[in-house]
């Protein structure tokens, strides 16, 4: 079994992979060796760590040296968030997927906005850039951004409607997952994930939040994979501040307890 078919039999309805989102190889290690069934990117962390600005500001040659060395650490199935695919046209998307495929991806993410660009790309238009990047035979998640800046209020049967006509397309299109981040209204998820055609993937979002006490939750409403996005690489980068605050301030760090 190859490391694409892995990645995609990792999807389960109701049994949701677990993705604890990592920014480069050392981060993998770790997170493998933690008891991982797969590595994910988040392409937020992924930029900052190296100084750049998310929103394909990272340049794609170095996305790929990342993942090369990601993928020397280890044996799992990587899958690296792409944003919108790297390319101004289906052709150029194709181009930068089959080089990912060749760093070692086994999956990616595709974005439904263009860089910079608060409008959605229109469904023909990103049907095209999802086949594009389907016909590598790599797993395409395919990230639907119907409910990023929409008010928590307005989550409900209209915006529902609208990730399900996107999820018919996508999947239609070779798109083998659904990624519906910035909500977390229980009923939107469990009607996405009865609507959605493939399986359909969820941002964690702790209770603190509005969000979740436990994976089984989403386990419940029928998500079948779990993303952490840029909090990993968030919480890694406020522990480091915090610990380098106290040694300048003459405190002992808490790793020494370690």
């Amino acid at each position: 079994m190859t490391a694409i078919e892995s990645f995609k039999n990792l999807h389960i309805p109701g049994d949701p992979l677990l993705l604890f989102n990592i920014w480069d190889a050392g981060s993998a290690k770790a997170v493998a060796d933690a008891g991982a069934k797969a590595i994910a990117t988040g392409s937020y962390g992924v930029a900052q760590a190296q100084g750049f600005a998310d929103g394909e500001g990272f340049p794609l040659s170095a996305v790929l040296s990342n993942l090369e060395r990601i993928a020397s650490v280890t044996d799992l199935p990587i899958s690296i968030d792409m944003e919108s695919g790297y390319g101004s046209s289906p052709e150029q998307v194709t181009e930068s997927v089959r080089a990912a495929m060749k760093a070692g991806a086994a999956g990616i993410n595709l974005e439904d906005r263009m860089p910079g660009l608060d409008a959605l790309t229109p469904i023909e238009d990103q049907t095209a850039r999802i086949a594009a990047a389907a016909k590598t035979g790599l797993f395409v998640n395919a990230r639907c951004d119907v409910f990023r800046g929409q008010p928590a209020e307005t989550h409900g049967p209209e915006l529902n409607e609208q990730v399900a006509e996107r999820a018919r397309a996508y999947a239609d299109a070779g798109a083998g997952g659904l990624f519906v981040p910035f909500t977390t209204n229980r009923a939107c998820i469990a009607a996405i994930c009865e609507a959605s055609p493939i399986p359909v993937n969820i941002i964690w979002t702790p209770a603190s939040e509005g969000g979740f006490s436990n994976p089984s939750e989403l386990a419940e409403l029928g998500v079948a994979r779990i993303s952490h996005g840029h909090r990993p690489w968030a919480a890694a980068m406020a522990w480091l501040s915090g610990e380098a605050k106290s040694v300048f301030a003459g405190s002992t760090p808490s790793y020494d307890t370690v």
